[in-house]
């Protein structure tokens, strides 16, 4: 039997991979979770589901900060029989400050790549990083690419940049499998997410527009927007991570039939508020806009977000849609999702812990 160890519980997409994995694996013998000081008492009020449905399982929280040494880990720096460790600690939010990011997004990522130098029994490193890497760069971006001399948009795609630099440069003494996500959003059948974050903006800065006459496009909406849910991710990468052919590679976990900004705006308000966009804001007054503090807070959204739809990328993903090709994992279509996202949505707008803080 197997002892798999996670960081980033019980953040919502290690709750999301613990259950896909708990409910198709079968040699799972034991389940560790490094999760900080403030996160232990949700940690283990989320494992006593688990344990409720799976019984048979060891599970164990060790209290420890990424952004420390190993040493500084409880008893886990004493635990050598760990074969699968999934990596998903970091910072998320694009207007995060520097110092911040780099110390949880490169430090932590570095703290954790010592450790598993000392496990003699690992099979496979899974490390979550993010299509971003990419920076400014536009055209195609293959999985294979990575130093391009880019430059990035904000402090989160440079640090896990810096981040996956570090990892692959360990691929001689670690072996791993590298996941690059698009944008995630919620479950593609219920919707659920755990934070407005991303294009939920633009349904917060809906919301909020709701009694205007009519209300306009953002800029050209030419970009690609490349969002996959949450199961679609998940699923892929309890496979990857398991699969000969996901050693030592990295996979944009990303949509294979992307939408443009423009059509996903308007399936977006139409879905919200019945509404079709009207006329044109351009992003260099939206973005005017959001300079201002009390603006963004009203709107609830981070002005670093329309960076994005400027930035004219294209992931390609034939490397994962190879790797998948043998299995019924398939990313659902943005317009087949977002009657469930907007519902979920609107369901849970007023719940405030689902929204991130605007500074």
């Amino acid at each position: 039997m197997k002892t798999y160890l996670f960081t980033g519980f019980p953040g919502f997409l290690c709750n999301e991979l613990v259950k896909e994995l708990l409910s198709t694996r079968t040699d799972i013998g034991e389940m560790i979770f490094l999760v900080l000081p403030s996160m232990k008492d949700k940690a283990l009020h989320d494992l006593e589901k688990y344990k409720k449905f799976y019984p048979n399982i060891n599970y164990s929280v060790v209290v420890g900060d990424i952004t420390n040494s190993y040493q500084q880990w409880g008893d886990l720096k004493n635990k050598k029989d760990i074969q699968f460790v999934f990596h998903l600690a970091a910072i998320y939010d694009l207007a995060v400050k520097e110092k911040i990011a780099y110390s949880v997004n490169v430090n932590g990522t570095k703290n954790i790549l010592e450790w598993l130098k000392t496990l003699p029994s690992l099979e496979r490193f899974v490390y979550f990083s993010t299509a971003y890497v990419a920076g400014e760069r536009e055209g195609i971006i293959y999985e294979h690419e990575l130093n391009k001399e880019q430059t990035f948009k904000n402090h989160y795609e440079k640090t896990k940049y810096l981040a996956e630099v570090a990892v692959k440069d360990s691929m001689s003494e670690i072996p791993q499998t590298i996941i690059r996500p698009g944008i995630v959003i919620g479950h593609s059948e219920t919707g659920e997410t755990a934070k407005f974050d991303g294009p939920y903006m633009i349904l917060n800065c809906f919301h909020s527009l709701r009694y205007l006459p009519f209300i306009p496009y953002l800029g050209k909406g030419d970009a690609e927007l490349n969002v996959v849910p949450v199961d679609y991710v998940i699923k892929a990468t309890a496979h990857l991570a398991h699969a000969e052919s996901g050693l030592n590679k990295t996979f944009h976990l990303t949509h294979p039939q992307p939408i443009l900004i423009k059509e996903a705006y308007e399936l977006l308000l139409y879905q919200t508020l019945k509404k079709r966009p009207k006329g044109t804001l351009p992003l260099s007054m939206a973005k005017a806009c959001l300079s201002i503090p009390l603006l963004r807070k009203w709107l609830r959204v981070e002005k670093e977000s329309l960076d994005y739809f400027t930035c004219k990328t294209s992931f390609d993903c034939s490397e994962t849609q190879k790797a998948l090709s043998d299995t019924n994992i398939k990313c659902r279509t943005f317009k087949t999702t977002v009657t469930t996202m907007v519902d979920y949505y609107i369901e849970n707008e007023h719940d405030k812990s689902k929204h991130i803080v605007i500074n």
